[in-house]
């Protein structure tokens, strides 16, 4: 299982709890598209995930930003993840920025809006902000292999799905 976060915005932890948590412990890949805010909350995560990556965001504090990248690349599941946290000219520069990856999916965040955009190129996923929603609904991601290929789900903290997609890989 894939387990996607991004916008924790916290001074303190990770503020991961129920279905949260139980995804990130549970999961065999962890991917966090940055604002993290404090150095406590990104080693939290790092404390609770095997296999973690993650990015900086614009809110980050200094110590973050030295530790993370702007963007990376994950690969897992036959599925290539690019993840940065924003792009400054929307969606058609996420669906750039994925193209020049070859990724088949880009991971972001920023707006705290749970977002799935199916385009031609690529899947465009924010899994929004499970801690700081900012007038959004909260959520988070999971991503497994299924019968009609690599199977995703935004949900809220709750587990509820909120919405369901398929991803295109290998």
């Amino acid at each position: 299982m894939i387990a996607i976060f991004s916008d924790t915005h916290s001074h303190e932890g990770h503020e991961l709890e129920g279905e949260t948590l139980a995804a990130a412990r549970e999961a065999d890949v962890v991917i966090h598209a940055g604002d993290f805010t404090s150095m406590g909350a990104l080693e939290a995560f790092q404390a609770e995930c095997d296999r973690f990556f993650a990015v900086h965001g614009n809110a980050d504090a200094a110590g973050v930003r030295d530790r993370l990248p702007t963007s990376r690349i994950v690969e897992t599941e036959g599925v290539r993840f690019a993840v940065t946290h924003r792009s400054h000219s929307g969606q058609t520069g996420l669906t750039m920025f994925g193209r020049e990856q070859n990724a088949d999916v880009v991971v972001f965040g920023h707006s705290h809006r749970p977002t799935v955009v199916d385009g031609t190129d690529c899947l465009l996923l924010n899994p929004g902000s499970y801690a700081q929603p900012r007038g959004n609904r909260p959520g988070f991601a999971v991503l497994e292999a299924g019968e009609a290929g690599v199977e995703g789900e935004i949900r809220d903290p709750d587990g509820a799905v909120l919405e369901s997609f398929v991803v295109r890989g290998d």
